[in-house]
């Protein structure tokens, strides 16, 4: 990954910082937005200062932002080679229970927030010859209880990825997905014990994932392993889907 430039999304906590931690390790010039700006300056100085990993403070579902931090990893390195669209929320309560401002901000980050993203990089992709966009949908795609906007908001990052795929290939800009399973992160963390030992009974390896297997498989799809690649959807569930 010498001489590329990534960008990470929501890149200073949890997944996002297990993919910025994996590029930086591999030679590559890392950025990452966040909206908590004490915890990605925190994080950039933690990870080497801005020559190497540079924050940027910017909510991926605004447009300006999303202009904004493509500009600025521009100004710093000269291009952009990856983008990996992590930033999200969750808001979870049933359906009936749910209230039309959450239903609203998870689908704005997750789903609008990909789109300006990766409008924002494909203009500077474009016009370097290619790139590549990392979308992360989730296995709630598939339907999860309590998450109707969350599950709404990842299979429309589904949608997005394939169509961003075939409009974008004559363009040397391959953009595929990856779809997590049931990850160790802070998101998470607040479930009760009995709700992990039930989820976990569903999965095939017996285990929640970890950041850092997730993070390889973004490396994969940024590499040459990626090459001939695109409009796809890649699965790191533990096996819990394999049976749907």
């Amino acid at each position: 990954m010498r001489e590329k430039t990534v960008l990470v999304t929501g890149g200073a906590r949890g997944i996002g910082a297990a993919v910025c931690d994996a590029f930086l390790a591999r030679g590559a010039r890392t950025a990452f937005t966040d909206i908590d700006e004490e915890v990605g300056k925190a994080r950039e100085v933690e990870l080497g200062g801005r020559e190497k990993a540079l924050f940027i403070k910017a909510d991926a579902s605004d447009k300006g932002d999303a202009e904004r931090m493509v500009a600025e990893v521009v100004s710093a390195w000269g291009r952009l080679d990856v983008l990996v669209n992590n930033a999200g929320i969750t808001r979870d309560a049933l359906c009936a229970r749910m209230e039309e401002g959450d239903f609203d901000s998870v689908v704005r980050i997750h789903l609008k927030g990909a789109w300006l993203c990766a409008k924002a990089a494909h203009k500077q992709m474009r016009a370097q010859g290619g790139g590549r966009i990392i979308n992360t949908s989730s296995v709630s795609a598939l339907g999860n209880v309590g998450q109707a906007n969350y599950a709404a908001a990842k299979a429309g990052v589904i949608g997005l990825t394939k169509t961003l795929a075939l409009e974008w290939a004559r363009y040397n800009i391959l953009v595929n997905a990856v779809m997590p399973g049931f990850i160790d992160t802070r998101m998470t963390v607040p479930l009760p014990e009995k709700v992990k030992a039930m989820l976990i009974e569903k999965i095939p390896l017996g285990r929640f994932g970890k950041p850092e297997e997730l993070a390889r498989l973004h490396l994969f799809l940024a590499g040459e392993g990626g090459d001939y690649i695109t409009g796809q959807v890649l699965c790191a569930d533990g096996g819990l889907t394999a049976g749907f």
